[in-house]
């Protein structure tokens, strides 16, 4: 039996998604580029020059909100914004600096004792990536034809209809022609790419649809490969439902955590949830959840992996492939600080959608991608303060990392938890209810509640346990300790 062996770092984590070309621009990659103007809607197909220098420059901003990890979407050699029509593997896109931008990126990161993971897109390339352009000059004649799944010749990668390409593509789409990973050569071209990273000093990938690649002994060696050049190399799939297959220690550490998103939207939200914007990503439908199926949800989902995998999943409220939390919420800010509290105390590593924490919206792709506004009287100075403030709760209490989980309340409206580790226990109790709602939690004669963040007295318990009153719409932490 595989022994189930993840990255200590990560379960202590704060991760921050970022997508580069909506990040931060510093001007020195772009220069003499036409671009989009940074606070216009963003486009399907323009550029706004948001680079990795740019993100360097703001590392100021990312540790002053408790950030510790950054999660980048691709950055490698591509024709498209989002750049995961990769062309060229072995550079970073010159746009976004090119290598020496993600060199210093990684230098002033890890002096900072921050970790940088990167997006593998490894199921298909861009038209542009040079095997797939040998084969359009060549035909059948190429000697990469096998690099691609090939149905006949010459290829059609633009304007063919759906299907005529002649090729395989990612669903269907002839920009995204489909490696062939059943390829000796393929095989050893993408273990070379993952391995080349690591050694260069990258802290993990974030596999870009990797179900897509149907072959657990690729995964294998892949995870082989990465971990001998870096055992604590994080490996994070995107899979959106069970992935018990890739999580029994041989291949993934962990995946993106889109199932505790669904069910965060579900509860905090619930009823008042925009289902038209649901249903045009792959959440597809979210059923409102009332506090016992809430409960239910979460045991389910802690429940489908062993305990090291669930304390390194990557916890998110929303990604580039949705649409915004708080927009999905249609604009309830306390929605989103009620799921944003659960986030920062439930296990695995939680993991920030860039822009969130200052109140920005979006609907689905493209516009979910918007540029981040770094004109500070444009945020939601509140929030962003209350997000900064569960961070640096969670990064002060190791119960909220390493701790145990059990639930001590489930009420229509209102659930509260515990969560333990040695001596440190601390209590969460999230009232998504109109109205204040007490609760009465149990506890030992004589245990002091003291509230997390003040540090105040809140409640001594008395008999059967110590009631408090919590105010609509909000939550509460709690440390318990002696009288």
């Amino acid at each position: 039996m595989t022994t189930v062996d993840t990255p200590a770092w990560v379960q202590d984590a704060v991760f921050y998604q970022i997508f580069p070309d909506r990040f931060a621009r510093s001007g020195r990659s772009a220069a003499g580029l036409h671009l989009e103007p940074w606070d216009s809607p963003p486009t399907t197909h323009g550029f706004k020059g948001g680079d990795l220098w740019g993100v360097l420059d703001r590392l100021d901003y990312l540790q002053d909100l408790g950030v510790t990890a950054l999660y980048l979407n691709p950055i490698f050699q591509s024709a498209a914004n989002h750049r995961y029509h990769t062309y060229d593997y072995f550079q970073v896109d010159p746009i976004l600096g090119g290598n020496e931008a993600l060199r210093a990126l990684l230098d002033e990161a890890h002096r900072r004792g921050m970790r940088i993971v990167l997006d593998g897109v490894f199921n298909h390339t861009g038209r542009g990536f040079f095997q797939f352009h040998h084969i359009l000059e060549n035909g059948h004649q190429s000697p990469y034809r096998d690099w691609f799944i090939i149905h006949h010749t010459p290829l059609r990668p633009y304007n063919a209809p759906p299907g005529e390409q002649g090729y395989e593509a990612w669903w269907n789409l002839p920009a995204l022609p489909k490696l062939n990973t059943a390829t000796p050569a393929v095989r050893q071209f993408l273990w070379q790419v993952a391995t080349h990273w690591i050694e260069f000093g990258i802290d993990g990938w974030r596999l870009d649809v990797p179900a897509e690649i149907d072959d657990d002994e690729f995964w294998r060696e892949f995870r082989r490969r990465v971990k001998a050049a870096n055992p604590e190399a994080y490996i994070v799939g995107e899979i959106w439902h069970d992935a018990h297959r890739w999580l029994q220690g041989d291949q993934f550490d962990a995946v993106m955590n889109y199932g505790l998103a669904r069910v965060s939207l579900g509860f905090f939200v619930g009823e008042a949830l925009w289902q038209e914007e649901v249903a045009r990503c792959g959440y597809h439908h979210i059923d409102p959840l009332d506090g016992q199926a809430f409960a239910a949800e979460v045991d389910r989902l802690r429940g489908l992996y062993p305990w090291p995998v669930v304390r390194s999943q990557l916890n998110l409220l929303g990604s580039h492939d949705t649409p915004r939390f708080k927009t999905l919420a249609r604009s309830d800010g306390a929605a989103y600080r009620l799921a944003t509290l659960f986030q920062m105390t439930y296990p695995g590593a939680p993991c920030i959608y860039y822009g969130d924490e200052i109140g920005l919206e979006g609907r689905h792709d493209p516009d979910c991608r918007r540029a981040f506004p770094w004109e500070a009287g444009r945020w939601d100075r509140d929030l962003h303060a209350f997000v900064r403030r569960c961070i640096a709760l969670r990064r002060a209490h190791p119960a909220l990392r390493r701790g145990d989980w059990a639930w001590l309340h489930v009420g229509d409206d209102l659930v509260a938890y515990r969560r333990a580790l040695g001596e440190e226990q601390l209590i969460v109790v999230l009232n998504r209810g109109q109205g204040t709602a007490q609760v009465v939690l149990p506890l030992a004669e004589g245990a002091v509640l003291r509230d997390a963040w003040s540090g105040q007295t809140v409640a001594v318990a008395q008999g059967q346990g110590a009631a408090v009153a919590v105010a609509a719409r909000s939550g509460v932490v709690f440390r318990v300790g002696d009288s």
